[in-house]
């Protein structure tokens, strides 16, 4: 972990000078600040915040940086991890990326900043320097529901390949052959390995393999709407549509609605990559693969806990369970 004794040897002045740098202090020249903020960046060092001046060894606190709160699916992960964290003593501090890199860098910054005594990431599909230089930190940390290229640490998520493969499995028991996709982005794991089972099972299964027919989308609700609306303009009239995930479903059943008369609309099945609670009470019952959110926060908490005990943690791929609403 860099320190401020590291800071000033690179700058080139004194412990005390870093210090004040640092600490904001106005008692410093510019050259000076220059030097040592050059010298922090290029160290990737974290000032400790508050906890700075306490010296305490724990804080027992667990930062959490969830996706997008407004997902169902993170929703009930975070109250899940929550809970389970609560049971150990430890507070959680929430984080919402809202799907945007620059807002998870920011809030990975505070938690650094303070000092917390674990974190529970779940990322955006970027290795961006603030994300480097907290892990120099050597704050334990496991990953939720993705997988982030560059950094070794226990996941905890959705098995993305069984989910799919239920999914291409029931429409081709349904005797679906121009099926659509709406794809998460493939930046992030989640959205890639979906992608990658559906295009392989298209084939195999001998869906219609028309590029047009798969769109990719953000795994936001407005993303799923302009994809959708991609897929219904070009003309091919697919007996079914995919929805990456809750979101992305929201916003085809939206473009449905908007480009479609209610006749048209309704030939079309909509599946989606997570379930939502009012998917049974709407005509037609949409069926879809439900993630089991609540384990994989408890989960996920229950292994952040231990590796802050200094004990060893294994990952673990939660199972999928399709709903079947056809019938």
């Amino acid at each position: 972990m860099t320190t401020i004794k590291d800071v000033a040897a690179r700058a080139g002045v004194s412990l005390g000078t870093a210090s004040r740098v640092l600490s904001k202090s106005p008692h410093t020249s510019a050259d000076s600040r220059a030097k040592v903020m050059q010298a922090a960046k290029q160290l990737g060092y974290v000032a400790n915040g508050p906890a700075q001046s306490l010296r305490r060894a724990r804080t027992n606190i667990l930062g959490l940086l969830i996706s997008d709160i407004r997902n169902p699916f993170f929703a009930r992960l975070a109250l899940s991890a929550e809970k389970e964290a609560r049971k150990s003593g430890y507070m959680v501090v929430y984080g919402n990326a809202n799907e945007d890199a620059d807002t998870a860098d920011e809030i990975v910054q505070v938690f650094s900043q303070q000092r917390v005594d674990g974190v529970l990431f779940s990322p955006q599909g970027i290795m961006t320097p603030h994300i480097q230089s907290f892990l120099k930190t050597g704050t334990p940390l496991v990953l939720l529901n993705r997988h982030l290229e560059g950094i070794e640490a226990p996941y905890f998520g959705t098995d993305n390949v069984q989910g799919m493969n239920q999914i291409l499995q029931y429409l081709h028991e349904r005797k679906h052959k121009r099926v659509a996709f709406v794809s998460g982005p493939t930046t992030i794991s989640t959205g890639l390995e979906r992608y990658r089972t559906f295009m392989e099972g298209r084939d195999s299964f001998g869906f219609d393999p028309d590029p047009r027919l798969v769109q990719i989308g953000n795994f936001l609700a407005e993303g799923g709407y302009r994809a959708a609306q991609d897929i219904i303009r070009s003309g091919l009239k697919p007996s079914a549509i995919i929805g990456a995930n809750g979101e992305t479903t929201v916003g085809i059943l939206h473009a449905l609605h908007d480009c479609l008369s209610t006749k048209e609309a309704r030939r079309i099945e909509i599946v989606s990559f997570d379930d939502m609670e009012w998917f049974d009470f709407i005509s037609p019952r949409i069926s879809a693969v439900r993630n089991d959110a609540t384990s994989i926060g408890r989960e996920g908490a229950k292994g952040l806990i231990k590796l802050i005990q200094g004990k060893r943690v294994e990952s673990k791929m939660i199972p999928t369970q399709f709903i079947n609403r056809s019938t």
